[in-house]
C-alpha cells in the first residue's frame, strides 16, 4: 500500500511565498518528492513528462482558475482520476462549487494547518489504496448501485470511488426523473444521490423511493454540496439514510456503505 512519506505530490501555485509555506508543511509530513509548477501548463506538460500521485493547486494561477486546471485533468484518460485538493482563500460558492463537483479530495483555507493538510492527504491515501482495502465479508461487485447527479464529472467521481470499493454494478442517471425509470426497471442495493438537480431535486426523489417505490427500503445516501441545514433536515425527514458533504471521505463513504448493507 501507498504510505504518506511515498506521495508524489504536483505543486501548482504561483507565489512563491505560499509555494514555501505548502512545501513546509508537506515536508512536516515526510514528504520530499514535490512536483514544482507555476501554472496549469506547466502541470499539464509535466504530468506528460512523467507521473504524480496527487496535485495540489491553488485557485488563481496565471493561465487559468482551479476549476479549468481540474476540469481540464478530468477531461483526459490519463489523469481523470488523479486526486486533487485545492488550497484557496475563495469562498465564492459560484467558483468553488465546480470545483466540488469535479471531484476533490479537500478544499483547504489560507492558511490552513499541517493538521489539515495531514486529513486531506490521507482521504487521498484511503482513495488510491481503496482497491487493496477491500472487505472480505461483503462483495460489493454483486450489488447494484444508482448514481444520481445532474453533473457528468461528479457522477464520474462517485463512481471511479465506488469502483475503487469494489462496486461493478453501477447505473447512472441525470437528475430524479431520470433515476425513477430506472428504479422502476431495476432492483438497486444503494442509491447516491446529489440534492441539487433540475425537473426533481434530491429531496423529491427520496421522497418519492420512499412513499411511491417498489424498493422503498434501499438505503439512500446523499452526497451534495448544499450547504441549506433546513434544506438538509427536509432531506433527513423524507428518508434519506445519510448524508456526505462534497468533497467527502473515500473512507467515510466506505463505511456508510458498509453499515447499509449490512443492515438492510
Amino acid at each position: 500500500m501507498l504510505e504518506l512519506p511515498h506521495l508524489i505530490v504536483a505543486l501548482v501555485e504561483p507565489s512563491g511565498v505560499q509555494a514555501n509555506i505548502i512545501r513546509q508543511s508537506l515536508a512536516e509530513l515526510g514528504i520530499d518528492q514535490i512536483l514544482q509548477c507555476s501554472s496549469g501548463s506547466d502541470l499539464l506538460d509535466a504530468l506528460a513528462r512523467g507521473p504524480a500521485d496527487v496535485v495540489i493547486s491553488a485557485f488563481y494561477l496565471d493561465d487559468m482558475t482551479g476549476t479549468d486546471l481540474v476540469l481540464r485533468l478530468r477531461a483526459s484518460d490519463d489523469t481523470a482520476e488523479l486526486p486533487f485538493i485545492l488550497v484557496s482563500s475563495e469562498t465564492n460558492p459560484d467558483y468553488i462549487d465546480p470545483v466540488r463537483q469535479a471531484g476533490t479530495m479537500a478544499i483547504l483555507p489560507k492558511p490552513f494547518s499541517t493538521r489539515q493538510m495531514e486529513k486531506a492527504l490521507r482521504n487521498t491515501l484511503d482513495f488510491l489504496n481503496a482497491e487493496d482495502d477491500q472487505e472480505t465479508d461483503i462483495d460489493f461487485a454483486e450489488l447494484a448501485v444508482l448514481i444520481v447527479d445532474d453533473s457528468l464529472t461528479a457522477r464520474r467521481h462517485i463512481r471511479t470511488v465506488l469502483e475503487r470499493i469494489g462496486f461493478e454494478r453501477i447505473t447512472e442517471a441525470y437528475n430524479g426523473r431520470d433515476a425513477i425509470t430506472h428504479l422502476e426497471n431495476t432492483l438497486f442495493d444503494l442509491v447516491v444521490t446529489d440534492y441539487n438537480m433540475p425537473q426533481m431535486d434530491g429531496r423529491a426523489l427520496t421522497e418519492f423511493i420512499r412513499s411511491q417505490s417498489m424498493q422503498s427500503s434501499v438505503p439512500i445516501l446523499m452526497v451534495s454540496s448544499e450547504a441549506d441545514s433546513n434544506k438538509l433536515a427536509a432531506v433527513q425527514d423524507a428518508g434519506v439514510s445519510a448524508i456526505c458533504n462534497k468533497p467527502f471521505e473515500t473512507d467515510v463513504v466506505r463505511n456508510l456503505v458498509k453499515q447499509f448493507i449490512r443492515s438492510h
